[in-house]
């Protein structure tokens, strides 16, 4: 059976600190947020099937930019193929990470969230294998004050087994305080939770072309 949505085409186009480093080309936005090292290069990667078009480091807080990179989809049943932008957000919450150097962050970070017309959705990522931190927490409510549509993936799902997962997901769940919270199961290893996430793309890329 054939995928609904292919990832076509996949490349870094640039890395901005100020509004004026953005994109010139407007297109919609669909954003990518974690702590550092919960796995978000492995999943754009996973996500895109573009090897190493998120660098993997096996250093936490590497990314020090917004990097956006230009995706190209093809949507069953819609004839022409859809571009936009995958935008990956500075890691959150590490410790050896300065607190100037953090300020700096959180000020072109919440400008970028605040200000850009074209973000469709923020997908916030917590590893399964631990309740959320308070960073992640923070995030969450952060987003929801704002008004900023947010899925939470759970990442790294590969490292649990079936029971566990689902526990550790409910918890994810309590700690953010929304029991009813839609969370994403997710792994880069196996592909889990792919399809899902591209479906959801899929639907805000194509949702005001439909009647």
């Amino acid at each position: 059976m054939a995928d609904s949505v292919i990832i076509t085409q996949g490349k870094y186009l640039v890395s901005a600190v100020k509004k004026e480093q953005y994109p010139e080309i407007k297109r919609k936005e669909i954003v990518f947020t974690g702590r550092s090292n919960v796995g978000k290069s492995s999943l754009i990667n996973s996500l895109t099937r573009v090897k190493n078009l998120a660098r993997v480091s096996s250093q936490p807080g590497k990314t020090q930019t917004i990097n956006f990179y230009e995706l190209g989809a093809k949507i069953e049943n819609v004839p022409d193929r859809q571009d936009f932008y995958l935008v990956d957000l500075p890691g959150y919450g590490y410790a050896k990470t300065g607190q100037e150097r953090r300020k700096v962050w959180s000020k072109f970070i919440n400008e970028y969230l605040l200000t850009s017309e074209n973000l469709q959705f923020v997908c916030q990522l917590i590893d399964s294998r631990h309740a959320p931190m308070a960073s992640d927490v923070e995030m969450f409510n952060w987003l929801v004050e704002h008004n900023i549509p947010v899925l939470v993936i759970a990442t790294k799902c590969d490292k649990l087994g079936t029971n566990a997962m689902h526990k550790n997901i409910a918890q994810i769940k309590r700690t953010l305080g929304v029991p009813d919270l839609d969370v994403l199961p997710y792994s880069s290893l196996k592909g889990m939770g792919r399809l899902e996430l591209l479906e959801v793309i899929a639907g805000v890329l194509i949702g005001d072309q439909e009647d």
